[in-house]
């Protein structure tokens, strides 16, 4: 039978599927029909993690900055074939000149329910000096000190659970895409169909700040049309729990250029008399940012919406991890006064993420440089905006004797001006909150719950930014992240890394979305 009339055979027996026990479960001891369908995806993904890890590497393969169209588009086209090889008919989305976002659609005959499961498919620039090799070879290894490269091929079922997928997006945010799509694989093999009509988003630009998303989903209103939207994007619970995350902050970056004398000056013989922009900047940022991380620009706390009671309940709720981690990383001390990890990330927060300024170690001279620079983003929560967020900033900075400018200053400006900063705002969106006390919030939560066989961490916001806020607001529809990959996987950073159990236990979690939330969720 061709894939898609063999899910339309499905789809009919969905619900008995859902709510019945399937073949065998008395036999099992009268195990749930929860558990026995868990049984089922993992014993069809026992075995074949082998082909699962080698449709992952196959998609690392291929370079996805959103910054080359031709890469973005060749990615894209895989994602189609990907799907293709699923019965599922899909199509490239487009606003304008955007990158494309890979849409599918799988219709479950008498389902109530659509949902929208997104994840995105390019990746953060990554630099192979910082690597030791290209970032976009994918190379499996063994987990703790003294790994190993493993040879797929060569290696015997089952693979090592600790074992880890090394490469760019292998966490952010392409595991999770081969994850959703296998938990398709397995509940066809266990003649399971999905209870919700499911369509897939997968976004071509979410690492450039998701500049033309809204404009795709305006564009595409009518087919994007859900009763929610799953997000697939950021880590677990750093106890390596499974999280149900009903929120993220947003973010607006920019970058600083502040500036000296028109040439690099002799420190001996100008210093002490010709401006330093170096110490001109660390002034500067001084006067944004405290010493634990409070941010010091006037009104930036003004559009703060306070927590509900439930938010405030499941942050208390959530495990401690401070004292591990501060172990883990080699702190000794934490910004935020000593609060807990959970409550600090639902604060707004500015962040220096670079600077530079002429040389240090054995590049460093005498000498007065002639312009230093500073790159950083501020995370920001509901009902905070990038708007207002770049006006207050730019207020601050007027206080502080600062010409603001968005252009290099010609020779006459700088002449003009004793303290000028060349400020250049990126594309940014605000924060996002789901309630927790949705019907939708209450079926995600059991549906996941049923996945991993036990209670889920619930988090009203995620510290990392995720354009929530953009779903929200232009389509009207709850989103809710259900994250899977690993919290220490060096997401942005150089090696990047899935371990292997994080993608097996997102198999069974989407398995149990699919299968599950037209019945976990109340009917209108």
């Amino acid at each position: 039978m061709r894939p898609r009339k063999l899910w339309t055979a499905l789809a009919a027996l969905a619900a008995v599927l859902a709510l019945a026990a399937p073949p065998g479960a008395e036999e099992r001891g009268g195990a749930s029909a929860q558990a026995v369908l868990r049984e089922r995806v993992r014993a069809w993904r026992q075995e074949h993690e082998k082909e699962i890890v080698r449709e992952l590497a196959d998609l690392l393969a291929l370079p996805n900055v959103a910054a080359n169209p031709a890469d973005i588009q060749r990615n894209a086209e895989h994602l189609l074939r990907m799907l293709a090889r699923r019965g599922i008919e899909g199509r490239l989305l487009t606003a304008g000149d955007s990158p494309p976002a890979v849409y599918g659609e799988l219709r479950a005959p008498g389902a109530r329910r659509t949902v929208v499961f997104y994840a995105h498919y390019d990746g953060q620039p990554a630099d192979p000096a910082d690597w030791g090799r290209d970032p976009w070879s994918p190379v499996l290894r063994t987990g703790g000190s003294g790994s190993q490269e493993v040879d797929l091929a060569a290696a015997t079922l089952p693979l090592d659970p600790e074992w880890r997928l090394y490469a760019r997006s292998a966490s952010d945010d392409k595991g999770p895409i081969v994850a959703m799509l296998a938990a398709l694989d397995a509940l066809r093999a266990a003649g399971v169909a999905p209870t919700v009509n499911v369509k897939f988003f997968f976004e071509g630009e979410e690492e450039a700040g998701s500049p033309h998303l809204t404009q795709i989903l305006e564009r595409h209103r009518e087919l994007l049309a859900a009763d929610a939207w799953v997000l697939a994007d950021g880590p677990v619970h750093q106890t390596r729990r499974m999280q149900v995350v009903f929120g993220a902050r947003g973010v607006s970056g920019a970058e600083l250029t502040v500036y000296g004398p028109g040439r690099a000056l002799h420190s001996g013989h100008y210093g002490n008399w010709a401006p330093n922009p170096a110490a001109l900047l660390v002034e500067l940022l001084g006067g944004l940012r405290g010493p634990d991380g409070e941010v010091r620009i006037a009104g930036f706390l003004d559009d703060v919406r306070p927590l509900s009671e439930s938010e405030r309940r499941a942050a208390a709720e959530t495990p401690l991890v401070e004292e591990d981690l501060r172990r883990e990383l080699g702190l000794a001390w934490t910004e935020g006064k000593g609060e807990r990890l959970q409550e600090l990330v639902m604060r707004p927060a500015l962040n220096l993420r670079g600077l530079q300024a002429a040389q240090v170690g054995k590049g460093a001279r005498n000498a007065i440089p002639t312009e230093a620079r500073a790159s950083i983003d501020f995370r920001l929560v509901p009902d905070q905006t990038p708007e207002k967020v770049r006006a207050k900033m730019e207020e601050h900075l007027r206080r502080q004797g600062f010409w603001i400018t968005a252009e290099e200053p010609d020779l006459e400006a700088r002449k003009a001006h004793p303290r000028i900063v060349r400020l250049e705002w990126e594309p940014g969106y605000p924060g996002a909150r789901t309630s927790m006390d949705l019907p939708v919030s209450r079926a995600v939560l059991r549906a996941v719950e049923e996945g991993t066989g036990g209670p889920v961490i619930k988090v009203p916001m995620l510290g990392g930014s995720v354009p929530m806020h953009l779903f929200t607001e232009t389509l009207r529809t709850p989103v809710i992240a259900v994250p899977i990959v690993n919290h220490d996987n060096n997401q942005h950073a150089a090696h990047e890394n899935l371990r292997l159990q994080n993608l097996w236990d997102g198999i069974e979690v989407y398995s149990a979305l699919f299968a599950r939330l037209g019945t976990t969720w109340p009917s209108r």
